[in-house]
């Protein structure tokens, strides 16, 4: 287990240590530094993240990339029509002795990568809702605690696209942010191509083992918060929240359902960590309007309007704030 002489100094070894991760995956995954920053945010916070793109744009390479910087087991499910939640979280077989084992499946792991999650019925998607939300896995009656640290990152391919399924919105609701990747600019996508042609493959350096990262997640929830900035993340919440006492008028025009009381949560979660990976001890009202599009994206539905009107989610967040 990692040991510091106090938070200060732990503080201090974790913005080290995010500034290395950056650096270790930069080498590996170009011009994606916003994109990598978020998801680890999310990692050393304790959540899960949701990567939204086309195909093809390094969503399995970051993941890939991350576990191994990170020094943790990953495993990778592939998310098709045919996947049975067993195929998830395991099963019961017998033995050569005619007697009940339980074989583990990939969800018994420290970072699982959920790939094109939504390609799946609801039903199989919704296999992995306990592993998220309490860390077990419960088969035939038992009980089965997964290795910590536990870390789920799920790539979606957007919904228009043929052969998705919707997430269901309680799965939807367990993911802290929402991560959007978009093509890469010309220039990136120049030195992409230049590296990624090449006979040389680069492996990044191991930065951090899991014990560091259970300490550090620790550090994070013991990181102290000012009533006002308590104050701004709930009722930046509530504004999304139509026809209710504290929503914005533009909630009330333009959304169908707004964000619950787990958006809070994670706006302020989100914000600490944000806050001590930059080397602040004690977020501020800034370090929460930085987790604010990840947080709230997915969990605030448009209304018709909003549609007709071209209104995205993160435009009509960022008017709120």
């Amino acid at each position: 287990m990692a040991e510091y002489k106090d938070d200060i100094q732990g503080a201090e070894a974790l913005k080290t240590k995010h500034d290395e991760l950056l650096k270790e995956i930069g080498r590996v995954v170009y011009g994606q530094k916003e994109i990598i920053e978020q998801v680890l945010t999310v990692m050393f916070a304790g959540g899960h993240c949701l990567l939204v793109g086309v195909p093809g744009l390094a969503k399995t390479l970051l993941v890939n990339t991350i576990s191994k910087a990170l020094d943790l087991k990953y495993k990778r499910i592939q998310f098709t029509p045919d996947l049975m939640p067993s195929d998830i979280t395991g099963s019961e077989i017998l033995d050569e002795n005619k007697q009940f084992k339980f074989v583990k499946g990939p969800v018994f792991a420290n970072i699982i990568l959920a790939d094109e999650i939504n390609r799946t019925p609801p039903k199989t998607q919704s296999a992995l809702l306990e592993a998220m939300q309490e860390h077990t896995v419960t088969v035939s009656g038992n009980n089965y605690k997964l290795e910590e640290p536990f870390f789920v990152l799920a790539t979606q391919n957007p919904v228009e696209q043929e052969g998705t399924y919707p997430l269901p919105e309680a799965q939807l609701d367990r993911f802290m942010f929402n991560v959007i990747l978009d093509y890469p600019d010309l220039e990136d996508e120049i030195t992409i191509v230049k590296n990624t042609t090449k006979d040389t493959v680069i492996e990044p350096q191991k930065v951090l083992s899991s014990n560091e990262i259970i300490y550090f997640r620790d550090l994070i929830k013991r990181a102290p918060v000012a009533d006002n900035v308590i104050k701004y993340a709930v009722s930046l919440a509530a504004k999304t929240r139509p026809k209710t006492k504290n929503s914005d008028p533009l909630a009330d025009k333009y959304l169908n359902w707004g964000a619950g009381p787990r958006a809070s949560q994670y706006l302020i979660t989100g914000a600490k960590t944000y806050a001590l990976l930059h080397g602040k001890y004690s977020p501020d009202i800034d370090d929460v309007k930085a987790v604010a599009l990840p947080v709230l994206r997915h969990r605030i539905i448009r209304n018709y309007q909003a549609e007709a009107e071209g209104l995205t989610e993160d435009e009509l967040i960022r008017k709120m704030m």
